[in-house]
């Protein structure tokens, strides 16, 4: 059956309103899913919400409303943030959805029944923040808990426990054996090492209950309606709930094949978030339901936003409000900072003096000028005609991608300036070619911020070689009229072809440049516009008409 890229995002936390480190997630997972896209392929993306748990029920008391009532408010802005910066999302989950309950109850019954989950009391310290139990192993050098766990206070009480420890050779086996394959368990692979050590350091079983005496904002334990379901237990299982898994089959092969078309998935989540929910809990969760090793999901670690070398934090009252800033500069101009000034994987420090210099000389005074230089001319000294005859350049490219030498009969009959000018320009189709075929790489390797150093690149020497040409000189000669014809005809396609480049970061603004150049105008606005495969010279027909120029990046002025 044909597969699907399934890609995912960790599920928000409705406990408090979106920051900037959301939006950077679910804008990186949008534009990869748009990267696959563009190559042909079917995509379903999936994110969403995770609204159970005591911080909810806690959060919901403080403001005197029901958890539902509570949850309902923030996830609508969740869901706002992604239409307001363009996120396009195949489903959405929330864990209160019958979808989802019926998923997590069912596998907490297979569990129940293969004897992986028991019962038994437990004392000890409580971490409030985290919703886990603490071991000796989590206490700082000087005997107390760290500030990462919150309220620590001492519990006893009887709960369920899920036997984590007897799958822990295997995850170890697991993580090993992926490594050595083309599909790592975990990206980048400094962050599987820090897993692998977390793995080693595994001892005990995990909670997967609260009594409902002090929680009842969960889904129930269908084999004992005194407690509910720990809240990771729970929102993890998201990722297979959604995609359509069928908790009653007994065997993974046996799935419907609409889950498995899609499975396994690809998730991209914080770094925060690896050890131990995702890196240790969900695989061994998946592993003891029946899934086959080769069906464990792989994870995209992706780093922080910092602010001033400092974690952002609600407490710390440094958190940057990702509406206030697309508010102030447009959404396309978040996306392009977000993708550009961050290596995935890494951490970051955010900086909206940054955003602006970026913003205006990556997109305002390079493809913007380019954008605003290359139509107007083609309108003033062509009436928006470009004209595609046997260019020279086009011949000088080929020659000198085979590696032969350039010989003056290649040249024809042009003059010396002639020459000049269509050697610029095959230049030009160098690097263009080069950033054409670097682009799979680059984007399978998750690194955006690269694609588009590439991207402006090609705008800087565009913008060179309209300096370097001087068209305005060109269009008062009557005899360099084919060389006039010929520049014009390589800005037309460059930008064609940066517009498909550009896409999965900037879709509006790709689709803003298209429109420009009066192409594919059956599909303005749909997804469908931009293929890779289209990525290649020659697209524009001879005579094309191009449309009405429009500044589309206007400068940031503060």
């Amino acid at each position: 059956m044909p597969k699907t890229f399934y890609i995912t995002t960790a599920i928000d936390y409705t406990n408090s309103p979106p920051h900037i480190g959301h939006a950077y997630e679910k804008v990186l997972a949008d534009v990869i899913a748009r990267y696959h896209r563009l190559k042909g392929e079917k995509v379903f993306y999936l994110t969403g919400v995770d609204q159970h748990g005591q911080k909810v029920q806690q959060s919901a008391a403080k403001a005197g409303v029901p958890p539902a009532e509570f949850v309902k408010g923030v996830t609508q802005k969740f869901v706002d943030l992604r239409k307001r910066l363009d996120v396009k999302y195949d489903d959405w989950a929330e864990t209160i959805d019958p979808r989802h309950k019926k998923v997590v109850q069912g596998m907490l019954q297979r569990l129940f029944d293969a004897k992986q989950i028991y019962k038994d009391k437990q004392s000890g310290y409580y971490s409030v923040r985290q919703e886990q139990f603490l071991t000796d192993k989590e206490r700082q050098a000087n005997g107390e808990f760290g500030p990462e766990w919150g309220q620590v206070e001492f519990r006893e009480e009887e709960n369920y426990y899920f036997k984590l420890e007897q799958h822990k050779q295997w995850l170890l086996d697991l993580i090993y054996k992926r490594a050595k394959s083309e599909k790592p368990f975990v990206i980048p692979n400094f962050r599987e090492t820090e897993l692998r050590n977390a793995v080693e350091r595994l001892s005990g079983d995990l909670c997967i209950s609260r009594p409902k005496s002090r929680l009842n904002w969960g889904i129930e334990l269908p084999f004992d309606r005194d407690y509910v379901n720990y809240v990771w237990f729970d929102a993890l299982s998201n990722y297979i709930s959604f995609a359509g898994y069928d908790p009653n089959l007994s065997t993974f092969n046996s799935q419907p094949s609409t889950f498995l078309e899609k499975w396994p998935a690809f998730q991209i989540i914080g770094k925060d978030i690896l050890v131990p929910a995702h890196g240790i809990y969900w695989p061994i969760m998946l592993h003891a339901i029946g899934f086959p090793d080769d069906a464990m999901p792989q994870l995209l670690v992706h780093g922080w936003w910092n602010l001033g070398g400092a974690k952002m934090s609600k407490t710390a009252g440094n958190v940057i409000d990702p509406f206030a800033l697309s508010d102030k500069y447009g959404a396309e101009a978040v996306r392009y900072y977000l993708m550009s000034d961050i290596a995935t994987g890494k951490d970051a420090d955010f900086s909206e003096e940054r955003l602006v210099e970026r913003y205006n000389a990556d997109l305002a005074n390079s493809l913007g000028n380019l954008l605003n230089r290359a139509l107007p001319m083609t309108q003033k000294y062509r009436s928006g005609m470009l004209r595609s005859r046997d260019p020279v350049s086009v011949r000088l490219f080929h020659i000198m991608v085979s590696d032969r030498q350039i010989s003056d009969s290649d040249f024809g009959s042009l003059d010396p300036a002639s020459r000049q000018i269509t050697l610029g320009i095959a230049d030009l189709l160098l690097t263009i070619n080069a950033v054409v075929k670097s682009y799979p790489a680059i984007m399978d390797a998750f690194e955006a911020n690269e694609i588009l150093k590439g991207i402006t690149a090609i705008c800087t020497k565009a913008n060179v070689r309209i300096e370097a040409t001087a068209p305005w000189h060109l269009a008062k000669d009557k005899s360099k009229g084919d060389e006039l014809d010929e520049l014009l005809y390589a800005l037309g396609e460059c930008l064609r072809i940066l517009a498909i480049l550009i896409s999965p970061v900037l879709p509006k603004a790709a689709h803003g440049i298209f429109d420009q150049l009066n192409w594919k105008m059956e599909l303005s606005g749909k997804e469908q516009r931009f293929r890779l495969e289209d990525a290649k010279w020659g697209g524009l027909p001879d005579e094309h008409i191009v449309g009405k120029p429009v500044p589309l990046f206007p400068r940031i002025e503060l």
